[in-house]
């Protein structure tokens, strides 16, 4: 039984109903008539439904508060029992030749996901990324996993969802939907202190065609096509959508600015001509309006002159207009 065991894990009754030991086996065998893989014992601390009377009950209910009690006291006590029994099956182990650690789950590590048909608390552990409470089982080996992608990943969404890329390209990934986008930065850094690679993009993918691809491409690490000179993206990159267009419009302003110092020298040449006729335009004015202050400074007119000769010119343009004035009715009475 011991070289069949692939993973044991002991999760203790921290904030669940049930404290528990479970076996990820290698090879499936037979409980009853069907073929299992995991294998689980369990106990529950309390019951997972009670009934609700009539009665309210208080919170300094003497009664109540020995309840909770003792509720505490069967924690800890099947804990340490289950604890203990773990520790002795490490001890057989050993003694046997086989080497078996127990992995305890981190719960600060743990999100919310949807691996089957409803949402879960999923947590990882040393070697494994699992749900034990609720069946069936979701139990992923990281030593299996060699790439994790997320998808819907936008502005706009509230959740997205993490897909689990199998070593073994003939099978599908694995899938955990609607995880809340307040914990992608949590997996994302567990994700990068267990040295596994990941990506994010805005939309879902076929990834039965996908896999289908990638299992037939001899050169999917490679970065350069069979000709080992045509350049490719290698291994995963291809999903990284998110950083690609900046990186594209740098490198195609770059090729643009090339192509346009080698071929475009005319163009270069017409937008300098054009700007020296504006230059010259714009010195051509000011010089005009130069040339006017300079008029009046040859004049020799202080301000006293200035303003004597604009108040002639005022009485000028009245008296010239009382002229006008005057001969307009004898012009009427000519026409009469």
């Amino acid at each position: 039984m011991y070289p069949n065991i692939k993973h044991a894990i002991f999760q203790p009754c921290e904030n669940e109903i049930m404290v528990l030991i479970h076996f990820h086996l290698k090879n499936p065998i037979m409980v009853g008539k069907k073929k299992q893989q995991d294998i689980q014992f369990f106990t529950e601390v309390i019951d997972a439904s009670q009934a609700v009377d009539a009665g309210k009950r208080s919170m300094y209910d003497p009664d109540e508060m020995d309840d909770e009690q003792r509720e505490r006291q069967l924690r800890k006590r099947l804990n340490e029992a289950f604890k203990d029994f773990c520790r002795k099956v490490e001890q057989v182990a050993k003694k046997n030749g086989y080497s078996l650690e127990f992995d305890i789950p981190y719960r600060d590590l743990g999100f919310s996901g949807n691996p089957h048909k409803e949402m879960v608390f999923i947590q990882p552990t040393l070697n494994c990324l699992c749900n034990l409470t609720e069946t069936p089982f979701f139990v992923v080996d990281l030593s299996n996993v060699d790439h994790v992608h997320f998808e819907r990943v936008t502005f706009m969404s509230k959740a997205f969802d993490m897909v689990l890329i199998n070593k073994d390209f003939t099978k599908q990934p694995w899938r955990v939907d609607m995880i809340p986008n307040e914990d992608k930065d949590a997996i994302q850094e567990w994700l990068t202190d267990m040295e596994i690679s990941y990506t994010e993009g805005p939309m879902n993918l076929n990834w039965k065609q996908i896999m289908s691809t990638v299992d037939g491409d001899d050169r999917f690490y490679m970065d350069t096509e069979e000709d080992e000179v045509t350049p490719k993206e290698a291994g995963w990159e291809f999903l990284r959508m998110f950083g690609k267009d900046g990186d594209g419009d740098s490198a195609g302003s770059g090729d643009d600015d090339s192509g346009y110092s080698e071929n475009s020298g005319d163009e270069e040449s017409e937008e300098e001509e054009e700007e020296e006729e504006e230059a010259f335009d714009s010195e051509e004015e000011s010089e005009s309006d130069y040339d006017a202050d300079e008029d009046l400074e040859e004049q020799g007119m202080d301000w006293d002159e200035m303003e004597r000769e604009a108040a002639a010119d005022d009485r000028r343009r009245k008296r010239d207009g009382a002229d006008v004035e005057e001969s307009r009715p004898k012009r009427r009475n000519r026409r009469r």
